[in-house]
């Protein structure tokens, strides 16, 4: 890298994937700012969940390279950096009988160490997460006796327990009723501008994507766009990405 060459949160250069010879990435380049707060969005297949778990590390690149915050992403100082919440997280579980404060406390433990107590600078970091997520109230009650949103949330702050640097979330809202979705919405553009932490997630939701993030990036297996979120009220855009007219998206005022 250049000298003074900026460091972008991600940096993700020439990235292909494939499974079985099947394409799902290809030729993939874009950077992310720290701080940001980035709704991904593009048909089923089109490589939106196989690219978080490049990101998070899960895959590796076939080709091309990823960086976060300037590093590889096996980098040691990556190991926390990121904080993940996958696909229907919020839907399972829900009869294992462990608290809020418990099961928030398990993202803080990998940090911690496996083996080792739980300090107080661990117990404040699993204190601040609950606070962050809304959630202090909830530390008592058990996963099963809560509501799809609330559950959400605990796992929003499990992985914010770490401490991480930036939060990913793969369709965050399935299984969540329109109320609930609109709350949880508000959540995280909180969580992204009192504490400038980066954000990605998954949505299918154009509208709300539109009117809450900061930049969008469409993937269709190549990378289409990436911009700021007003492009999705371009129908050529939806028809590119979707290869089809959808819904006319209104746009939502703050």
């Amino acid at each position: 890298m250049p000298v003074n060459a900026p460091i972008h949160a991600i940096d993700v250069q020439d990235l292909s994937f494939a499974y079985d010879g099947n394409p799902i990435l290809e030729h993939v380049s874009f950077t992310i700012e720290k701080g940001d707060y980035v709704g991904i969005v593009g048909p089923n297949g089109g490589g939106k969940t196989t690219l978080l778990k490049i990101l998070i590390g899960l895959l590796a690149p076939q080709q091309g390279r990823v960086r976060l915050h300037g590093r590889p992403i096996g980098a040691p100082d990556n190991r926390f950096a990121i904080g993940y919440v996958p696909q229907r997280i919020s839907q399972e579980n829900l009869h294992f009988p462990a608290t809020v404060y418990e099961m928030v406390e398990s993202g803080r433990i990998p940090r911690a160490g496996f083996f080792h107590r739980l300090g107080r600078d661990d117990r404040r970091a699993i204190d601040q997460a609950l606070a962050a997520a809304q959630i202090d109230g909830l530390r008592n009650q058990l996963l099963g006796n809560l509501s799809g949103g609330q559950r959400q949330r605990v796992y929003v702050a499990r992985a914010l327990a770490a401490e991480p640097e930036l939060l990913m979330l793969d369709e965050p809202f399935v299984g969540i009723d329109p109320a609930a979705q609109a709350d949880f919405y508000a959540f995280l553009k909180e969580l992204n501008q009192q504490r400038a932490l980066t954000i990605l997630f998954v949505s299918h939701d154009l509208d709300m994507i539109a009117a809450q993030v900061k930049t969008i990036l469409c993937l269709n297996r190549g990378l289409l766009c990436v911009g700021e979120p007003s492009m999705l009220h371009d129908p050529h855009v939806i028809e590119t990405l979707y290869g089809k007219h959808i819904t006319h998206i209104h746009p939502h005022h703050a």
